[in-house]
């Protein structure tokens, strides 16, 4: 069996190599490693070295047009030039396996949808929390009326330095994944976002760090509807972190909550049966969910979110083999921007919005005051 040729991608001083996107592939079987791409001579030689390839460059361009790799790693975790390397793997019917987030717009969401649908090429995102079997246990769980008829979705952001926008940006797309991975996505979206305490205007906008583009505010509070007839929530607040990370999705039945915690390793899934919610009053207990089961020790080595793109990029090179979609593909990865998107859309129009959006540019571009 001939091996799947891939390349990987990468901007050392703007982002780097992700969150291990470009290591990934040393573990996936069938697969060689073949060539890496840097803007950054220095760093390209420490990738170079790392990855164990000979093949290197520092204009990526070059490599998808020398190497003509299969599949490709865009592994830059500043978003700004996402949508120009993702489209240049595409257009030339690469596979893309690329870090989050997707792009800044949705105009180049857009774009990139239509080169892949024109060529065929596939796109996998990083949303590797997906990926975890302990999310299909959840999903079990649910669908078994575990915790009764879902009722509501909370998420947040971590609450850090990065609270408010560029929170929801940067983690958020990992939140709104999960969000339409149970509910099936977003319908409409009713949202406000403040700086220090009163609605963001014009001349709140800066350019966002990591490349998002302009930029506003530090405390973001959205609601959705989605298509399961459920509600969702998503809210972070600048500098409002605890000791013990927030970060991660509630799901909220007639019967009881599903919590997922995720971060950089396997998502941590505990469950409440308590129709109250609150085990300070029914005394019930919040009880861990593994890949055996509810309470069960976890039988699968964590690995972190090194596996977890290990699975990430196994199930992008059996959708290339079967013609199928990755399961975080691309229509996945335009949605979860397309949520984020809406809360700035939301405020600039002082209500709610529907989904899909009309508005296919940057909201803080629009504001007129």
């Amino acid at each position: 069996m001939s091996k799947v040729r891939a390349a990987v991608i990468g901007s050392t001083g703007r982002g780097n190599y992700g969150h291990g996107l470009d290591v990934a592939w040393l573990d996936v079987p069938n697969v060689e490693l073949v060539a890496v791409a840097d803007d950054n001579p220095t760093g390209l030689a420490a990738e170079a070295k790392k990855l164990k390839v000979e093949q290197a460059f520092t204009d990526y361009r070059k490599l998808l047009d020398e190497v003509k790799p299969e599949v490709v790693s865009v592994c830059q975790r500043w978003i700004d030039r996402h949508h120009e390397m993702l489209l240049a793997c595409l257009e030339r019917g690469i596979h893309v396996y690329s870090e989050k987030p997707f792009c800044r717009t949705l105009a180049e969401a857009d774009q990139l949808v239509a080169a892949a649908e024109r060529t065929h090429a596939k796109l996998a995102i990083a949303h590797q929390t997906r990926y975890s079997p302990r999310i299909e246990i959840a999903k079990q769980l649910i669908a078994n009326g575990k915790i009764g008829k879902v009722l509501e979705y909370r998420g947040r952001g971590k609450d850090d330095q990065r609270g408010g926008g560029e929170d929801l940006w940067v983690l958020g797309t990992h939140i709104m994944d999960l969000i339409r991975n149970f509910s099936g996505g977003a319908e409409w979206c009713f949202a406000r976002v403040n700086q220090n305490g009163r609605p963001i205007t014009k001349s709140d906008v800066a350019e966002g760090n990591e490349g998002l583009g302009p930029l506003a505010g530090d405390d973001v509070r959205a609601m959705y509807g989605l298509a399961d007839g459920t509600t969702g929530y998503f809210a972070s607040r600048r500098n409002a972190t605890g000791r013990t990370s927030r970060f991660g999705l509630q799901i909220y039945g007639s019967e009881g909550v599903i919590e997922i915690i995720t971060g950089h390793v396997q998502p941590t899934i505990k469950l409440l049966v308590d129709s109250g919610w609150s085990p300070a009053r029914s005394k019930k207990q919040w009880v861990e969910v593994s890949t055996a089961g509810i309470g069960e020790p976890e039988p699968v080595k964590d690995g972190g979110l090194h596996v977890l793109n290990v699975m990430a990029i196994e199930d992008l090179l059996a959708a290339i083999k079967e013609n199928r979609d990755p399961k975080g593909n691309i229509y996945q990865a335009r949605g979860a921007t397309e949520m984020i998107v809406a809360v700035f859309e939301s405020h600039r129009v002082g209500g709610p919005v529907t989904l899909p959006l009309k508005t296919r540019q940057n909201p803080l571009t629009l504001l007129e005051a």
